[in-house]
C-alpha cells in the first residue's frame, strides 16, 4: 500500500491502531474551500480509551532499551525524509503553507525525530555526595503518559516537539491536534511512528472537542499537559492542570518585538521585518508584531516596508504564491477588526488592509502609538504596525510594557552593543541582527509572562525536564544497624 493512502486514516483516528469514531468531521482547505478528506472526531469515552491503552502500554515500552527506542526514532526521521512530499502536500492543501513553509516545516519534523534519538541516549542522572557509606544518585525516570494538544499554524512541528522526545524517554504519547489540521498534525505523524516499529498503544491521535481535551487533562493518569495556543486556552488548562497538581508546558502567544537601531541597514531591516510579520500570514506565536523603529529612519523603513508588503499576494499557495490564507473566516474577521480599529484612532494605512474570501493581503500601518489595538495585542496575522522612538530607555520601556514576552529581536550596526542593550528586556528568545521567527531543534524555546511558563522545548536538558521525574536512589552494600 502507498505510504500514508488517504482509504488507511480517511474518516478514521488513531488509538490502538486505525479507529472509527462515532462522529467524523470535514477538513477543509482555507484556500479553496474544498473537502479534502474527513478525520474521526474522537468523544471524552474515546479519549479515555486512548489514555487507558497508552498506560497499559508506557511500561514496557519504557523497558526498552534506550537505543531501540533511539532506532525508533531514526527510523521515523528516514521515513519523513523520505515522504516529506507528503508531508508538505497536506500542509500546503490543509493548513494553507505556502510551499517553503511548508518545506521548512518539514525539515524541522525530521530534525526533532534526530534530537529525540540524541535525547533518548544522553545521561540521564548524577552521581551525589553523601554523608553515608553508599552510592547515591539522582536519575530521571519517564512521568507515564504525556497529553499533548497541539494548534492549527505549524500543526506537524508544534505536536512533533513535545511528542517525539517524550516517546523517545521512555514515556507514551496522547495526542489532540486542532482538528482543522489533524492529518498533518497528527495522522501523518502516526502513520510515520506506526512504520517505524513503535509498539502499539504508545502514541494515540484523538482530534476532539473541549470535552476530550478536559478529559485528557484531568485524567489521573497523565502527570503532564503540553499546550501550546492561544494565551487564554492556555491560561484554563494550566488552572486545570492546577488542580489535579499536574505539570503544565504551556506555550502560548506573543506579541514579539523587533527594535530597529538608527545605525542599521535600513533595506536589509525593512526586508527582515517584512519576513517577521508576513511568514505564513502572520499566524505564528513568534511573528513580528511590533516594529519599534528609531525616528531617524523612521520614514525610509515604513516606506520599504511597505513596498515590501505591496509586492507580496496572498493566493492560493498551491499555485507558488508566496502568502496563503487566513485559518477561517472568523481568525479572518479578527485580524481585520484590529486593522480597522487602530486605522480609526489614528495609524496611518500604508499598505493592505484589504482581503478576498481567506486572503488576507501584507499590510503596514504607520504613525502607531502604543494604545491602538493592532500594536497593543496579539494580531496572529500578516499585520505589520510601525511604531518610532527616539531613545533606547524608549525602546525598552515600549518592548516591556507588553504583556507577552516570547520573542524580541534588535536591528542595529554595532551588534555587541545590541546585545548588551538586550539586557534590558524582558523575552525568553532574543535575537541579535535576525528578525523574530526562528525555531531549532536543539534550542531552548519558550516565553514569559502571557507567552507560557518558560523554556519548555528545544534541546536535551529541557526536554528531559519536560518529560522525566527526578527519582533520589541510594544504595549500601549492606545494612547498616539501627538504634531501634
Amino acid at each position: 500500500m502507498t505510504f500514508f493512502a488517504q482509504d488507511l486514516w480517511n474518516g478514521r483516528g488513531y488509538s490502538g491502531g486505525w479507529v472509527h469514531f462515532d462522529e467524523t468531521v470535514a477538513v477543509t482547505s482555507p484556500s479553496s474551500g474544498a473537502t479534502l478528506a474527513e478525520v474521526g472526531i474522537g468523544s471524552p469515552e474515546d479519549m479515555a480509551d486512548a489514555v487507558g491503552r497508552a498506560d497499559a502500554a508506557q511500561p514496557a515500552w519504557a523497558a526498552m532499551s534506550a537505543e531501540d527506542r533511539a532506532t525508533v526514532m531514526r527510523r521515523a526521521a528516514a521515513l519523513v525524509e523520505q515522504h516529506a512530499d507528503v508531508l508538505i502536500g497536506w500542509l500546503v492543501a490543509e493548513a494553507g503553507s505556502a510551499q517553503g513553509k511548508a518545506a521548512f516545516e518539514t525539515g524541522l519534523v525530521t530534525a526533532e525525530l534526530h534530537q529525540a534519538a540524541a535525547t533518548a541516549l544522553m545521561p540521564y542522572g548524577q552521581l551525589l555526595t553523601s554523608a553515608q557509606p553508599r552510592l547515591s544518585m539522582a536519575r530521571r525516570r519517564p512521568v507515564g503518559v504525556v497529553g499533548v494538544i497541539s494548534p492549527f499554524n505549524f500543526p506537524a512541528i508544534l505536536a512533533a516537539r513535545s511528542v517525539f522526545p517524550a516517546i523517545a524517554l521512555g514515556n507514551a504519547v496522547v495526542l489532540k491536534p486542532d482538528p482543522r489540521t489533524a492529518i498533518s498534525g497528527g495522522l501523518f505523524l502516526a502513520a510515520v511512528l506506526e512504520e517505524a516499529g513503535l509498539p502499539e498503544g504508545v502514541f494515540a491521535v484523538v482530534p476532539g472537542s473541549v470535552e476530550a481535551a478536559g478529559v485528557l487533562v484531568d485524567h489521573p493518569a497523565v502527570p503532564v499537559i503540553s499546550f501550546t495556543g492561544s494565551t487564554s486556552a492556555g491560561r484554563a488548562i494550566g488552572e486545570r492542570a492546577g488542580r489535579h497538581l499536574k505539570r503544565a508546558l504551556l506555550e502560548l502567544g506573543g506579541n514579539n518585538a523587533m527594535i530597529v537601531m538608527p545605525d542599521v541597514d535600513v533595506a536589509a531591516a525593512a526586508s527582515a521585518g517584512a519576513w517577521g510579520s508576513f511568514l505564513h500570514q502572520g499566524q505564528i506565536c513568534m511573528t513580528t508584531g511590533r516594529h519599534v523603529v528609531h525616528a531617524d529612519v523612521y520614514d525610509e523603513y515604513t516606506t520599504l516596508l511597505a513596498q515590501k508588503a505591496g509586492a507580496l499576494v496572498a493566493a492560493d499557495p498551491s499555485t507558488g504564491a508566496p502568502l496563503g490564507p487566513i485559518i477561517d473566516a472568523q481568525q479572518r474577521d479578527r485580524i481585520h477588526d484590529l486593522v480597522t480599529a487602530s486605522v480609526e484612532a489614528g495609524a496611518n494605512l500604508l499598505a493592505g488592509g484589504n482581503y478576498t474570501e481567506l486572503f488576507y493581503q501584507p499590510t503596514v500601518l504607520a504613525d502607531v502609538r502604543t494604545d491602538h489595538p493592532a500594536f497593543t495585542e496579539e494580531v496572529f496575522g500578516p499585520v505589520a504596525p510601525v511604531l518610532r522612538f527616539e531613545d533606547a530607555d524608549e525602546a525598552a520601556d515600549i518592548v516591556n510594557a507588553s504583556e507577552y514576552g516570547l520573542s524580541v529581536s534588535i536591528l542595529a550596526g554595532d551588534a555587541f552593543a545590541a546585545l548588551e542593550f538586550g539586557d534590558h528586556l524582558r523575552c525568553g528568545i532574543l535575537h541579535i541582527n535576525d528578525q523574530t521567527v526562528d525555531d531549532e531543534a536543539q534550542a531552548p524555546f519558550g516565553g514569559t509572562g502571557f507567552s507560557g511558563n518558560g523554556a519548555r522545548f528545544g534541546g536535551h536538558e529541557a526536554n528531559i525536564e519536560a518529560f522525566t521525574d527526578t527519582q533520589w536512589v541510594t544504595v549500601q552494600s549492606r545494612i547498616r544497624p539501627y538504634p531501634f
